[in-house]
């Protein structure tokens, strides 16, 4: 969810976009495709329904999207959509008994009886806010060793607030003038549809406006739209906005909307059935990577082709909480899904072992838990990303769950993408991902948050035609399976390039194909 501030220039932010939307546009299913065939580094799941399912018969997987909320209803989703058949929608009666009334769909953890959380605090800013009058101005003296322990993690997450929030003031300060001066652009146009050679005729005295005319009319020009070029640098002021006066503002609390007792971690029943929030775009693309209907001819193609999307809503526009995360993963786990995806991680987790008990409920009923390792261009083998698939109290790691960093379609992996040799376990595609998003429309989106859904849709394709493999199997065989590059690539955040075996455990980029050959073997059908 971060963006790294940095001063653009908007000729170069301008013309990037120009590059990376033309080259999209050329390859939209192109993380479908297979690396031998075609080029691009897909993960071949088209040839494997066109070969080797062709005439294999399939049992339905429910996988389960814990996110921040998804359109149930877009045309190419509303069909593989979860339904809960024991539940009567909106009777107000909780019909199958299980604590959620009318989750018809899934369930909303971060919504209340008037309204839903959109805005919320980052854990750092959380954490600052709860130790603040314990510890602010104090020492360690005369604490005791649980205070010590609390005193530490309130230094470390108030160092983090206040770096991050320096960095996003001076985000702000950047896109802010960027934004205006476009906006008074479109104001000045008078109207809603405008061309590039409108924009030429355009007469300005000021100056910046000036500068910035020549490179909005070749981009226009050449067939970018305003509304494509506007978009990167509201997208950023918003975010950033968002930063500022949400996520690291101590003074901001939007968990009454909820109405439950945050402390009370027992308490699993709260919430509504709203699932697609005040904005569904990040949830709803990743839902269309795993199960957008393949056969349909429109928009584009998920992963699997046999699946029901369960929708459970827990990521605000900020960080999810422990006691979400962890009720999230419970729900899924006691209704149906054999395939959890987690598009989402924060560098704090206060209720660590809340969440971690989750998992180790779910993996006890069979469930494989696919993780995007996350974008900050960081090495998870030294810490920093949550939920994580270690439990603590014995540093032991569980078997059913997959870490996933991004690769772009050249195989190279993402700029972005944190790794790991001992932490993150496969690489999937992450960048120039088209898919899903509300209002029955498509985009591009970058990142891990994109990488996890393909190897979820994977696990939800061996799991509906080889149903008998276990959760831990499943993780085996896409890892062993995976491509083992022989070449290097670069390191994220750094211009050495490195083997593949240092960014992760296998070494590998996902492959269906070879992932359905594995479980052909595995499980002797």
């Amino acid at each position: 969810m971060k963006f790294t501030p940095f001063k653009l220039t908007i000729f170069f932010c301008i013309q990037f976009f120009l590059v990376s939307t033309s080259y999209s546009q050329l390859s939209k299913n192109w993380y479908n495709e297979d690396p031998d065939k075609d080029r691009f580094a897909g993960v071949s799941s088209d040839v494997t329904y066109e070969s080797l399912l062709k005439d294999r018969k399939s049992t339905t997987v429910i996988v389960a999207v814990i996110d921040g909320g998804t359109e149930v209803d877009h045309p190419d989703l509303a069909d593989n959509i979860w339904v809960n058949e024991d539940e009567i929608a909106d009777n107000g009666i909780d019909d199958d008994k299980n604590g959620y009334v009318d989750d018809v769909h899934g369930w909303n953890f971060i919504g209340g009886k008037n309204g839903d959380v959109g805005p919320d605090n980052v854990e750092s800013t959380r954490i600052y806010k709860k130790y603040k009058p314990l510890f602010e101005g104090k020492s360690t003296s005369g604490l005791t060793a649980e205070q010590k322990l609390q005193y530490a993690l309130y230094k470390k997450a108030k160092a983090s607030m206040e770096k991050d929030l320096k960095q996003a003031q001076e985000g702000l300060k950047s896109y802010e003038p960027f934004k205006k001066q476009l906006d008074d652009l479109k104001l000045a146009m008078g109207k809603e549809n405008f061309t590039g050679e409108d924009v030429e005729k355009y007469q300005t005295t000021d100056k910046d406006m000036q500068k910035l005319l020549p490179s909005i009319v070749s981009a226009m020009k050449g067939g970018v739209t305003f509304e494509e070029i506007y978009k990167p640098f509201n997208d950023g002021y918003k975010q950033f906005y968002s930063q500022v006066n949400y996520h690291l503002n101590p003074e901001f609390e939007s968990r009454q909307i909820v109405g439950d007792n945050y402390e009370d971690y027992t308490n699993k029943y709260y919430g509504n059935n709203q699932l697609e929030g005040p904005d569904g775009d990040h949830g709803t693309h990743v839902a269309g990577i795993i199960g957008a209907i393949r056969n349909n001819n429109i928009g584009m193609k998920g992963i699997a082709n046999d699946v029901k999307i369960m929708v459970v809503r827990v990521v605000p526009d900020g960080d999810e909480r422990d006691k979400d995360v962890a009720n999230a993963i419970r729900y899924a786990a006691d209704n149906g899904a054999k395939v959890i995806n987690m598009s989402f991680g924060k560098n704090f987790s206060p209720s660590r072992k809340y969440v971690e008990e989750a998992i180790k409920y779910a993996a006890d009923k069979d469930v494989v838990m696919v993780h995007g390792a996350g974008n900050d261009g960081a090495n998870l083998d030294k810490g920093g990303n949550f939920p994580t698939p270690y439990y603590e109290a014995t540093n032991k790691r569980e078997t059913a769950w997959i870490e996933v960093g991004a690769i772009s379609s050249s195989g190279d992996v993402a700029y972005f993408s944190n790794y790991g040799a001992k932490t993150v376990d496969v690489l999937a595609p992450g960048v120039s991902i088209y898919s899903t998003v509300p209002d029955g429309k498509y985009d591009f989106h970058d990142g891990t948050s994109m990488a996890a859904p393909v190897v979820a849709g994977m696990a939800a394709m061996i799991r509906s035609y080889f149903p008998s493999l276990s959760a831990s199997q499943v993780r085996t065989i896409i890892m062993n399976s995976s491509i083992k590059m022989p070449i290097k690539t670069k390191k994220p955040g750094s211009k050495k390039k490195v083997k593949y075996t240092k960014l992760c455990v296998s070494g590998g980029i996902v492959n269906a194909y070879r992932a359905v050959k594995v479980a052909e073997e595995v499980s002797g059908k």
